[in-house]
């Protein structure tokens, strides 16, 4: 058995870059759980939340098709976040059978801001960076998860 020493250039910064990658998503799991632990919300809840913050208006089938989950689901889902306080329903001024969900919460404002706060790290340390290695790292990074998404 070689070691990482023996293999051949590329082999060994591919492994580094997985690493890399691995330990990226790691600590980027535990942040927003972290996050979502001091906010009560589950793993479905934020993400829709956070779906609701990027698409506002985003009608209920929108969310269900974001998640992969039922229409019972989704309905159960914006209850709670309803419930919290975190969204409202609208009703469509031309389709009264159909809502418009959006967020009333500000994920730049304390404690809603907990959901984003790696992402912004993450986003403040590449803004650090050469803007051509930056560029270069998103491409990279791209080709990656794209191939890897491929062989799934």
């Amino acid at each position: 058995m070689s070691s990482s020493s023996d293999s051949p250039a590329g082999s060994a910064s591919e492994t580094s870059l997985g690493r890399a990658l691995r330990a990226y998503g790691e600590a980027r799991r535990i942040a927003v759980a972290e996050a979502r632990r001091q906010l009560s919300l589950n793993e479905l809840d934020a993400r829709a939340l956070l779906f609701v913050v990027d698409n506002p208006g985003a009608r209920p089938s929108d969310v269900r098709d974001f998640l992969g989950i039922t229409s019972a689901g989704v309905t159960t889902l914006i209850d709670r976040l309803v419930q919290r306080g975190a969204v409202r329903r609208d009703l469509d001024t031309e389709d009264r059978r159909v809502n418009h969900i959006t967020a009333l919460v500000d994920l730049d404002e304390h404690p809603w801001s907990l959901l984003r706060a790696f992402d912004r790290s993450i986003d403040t340390a590449v803004g650090e960076l050469d803007p051509g290695d930056g560029e270069r790292l998103a491409r990279i990074l791209e080709q990656v998860v794209a191939a890897a998404t491929r062989a799934d």
